[in-house]
């Protein structure tokens, strides 16, 4: 058996029944084109090809490059590369991505995925890095990322996966996420680049008043008319951290 690396984030998907769920919750038709990110040793990929029109699998491992060459149907499409350094641009058009994705790349890969268009999002992630993402203000795993997620998309979990279905063996529980992109933003921005610099600089002090963190990074004169200076950011809502991003912008204008 081949050696696989938890460092990496290497861990097999044994248990069939949780893949097919996968494919079930993507409701593909023969008109589909699905990103798989990871296929690794080809058992999600080759369910995924039995209903799409074309696979995309992208994987980083030569090893596993090597293995599924001349396994896999002729409606795949095996890319050898890193998925994050990997400019969407040069990909084939998709409309879906399934995937259980690298552990170790979860946090860049969601982020870079929140950039593209597509239909819909099948992925498995850690149960605490899916909580995250869907993460209320005021709570812990409240961050970042759950104020990206929820302006870029709509997210659930569908459902927990045991750390015993994969080999080798991740030290917590999974989840199967759903993220459909939002068609309509849930709040006007006037510079999105402003309100993700903002909601990573807020998060990154989460602990001080908007008012002192802001304070290290303009002029202060800048932010004498942004509301919540005496909050910190994990009791504002996503729409709250937007107000402050537009108001910041008009007075950077």
């Amino acid at each position: 058996m081949m050696r696989l690396y938890k460092k990496k984030g290497q861990h097999l998907l044994k248990d069939l029944n949780i893949a097919r769920g996968e494919v079930e919750y993507a409701d593909l038709s023969d008109k589909d084109i699905v990103l798989e990110i990871g296929p690794g040793n080809g058992v999600l990929t080759r369910l995924l090809a039995e209903k799409a029109k074309k696979v995309i699998a992208v994987e980083i491992d030569e090893r596993f490059i090597k293995l599924l060459k001349d396994r896999l149907p002729k409606n795949v499409t095996l890319i050898h590369a890193d998925i994050l350094n990997l400019d969407f641009k040069n990909l084939p058009r998709f409309n879906k991505i399934v995937s259980n994705l690298p552990f170790n790349i979860s946090s860049e890969i969601t982020f870079k995925l929140l950039e593209q268009k597509f239909d819909l999002a099948i992925l498995i992630y850690q149960k605490e890095f899916a909580e995250r993402m869907i993460a209320k203000p005021g709570s812990k795993k409240y961050s970042r990322l759950s104020v990206a997620v929820y302006y870029k998309s709509k997210c659930e979990i569908l459902e927990t996966v045991s750390r015993e279905k994969f080999y080798p063996r991740p030290r917590v529980d999974c989840c199967i996420a759903k993220l459909v992109p939002r068609i309509e933003k849930p709040f006007k921005l006037y510079d999105e680049k402003l309100f993700e610099n903002v909601t990573k600089i807020l998060f990154m002090h989460r602990r001080k008043k908007i008012g002192k963190v802001l304070s290290s990074f303009y002029d202060k004169n800048l932010i004498t008319n942004i509301p919540y200076l005496d909050r910190r950011v994990d009791s504002l809502s996503p729409g709250q951290i937007g107000e402050i991003a537009n108001k910041l912008y008009n007075s950077l204008c």
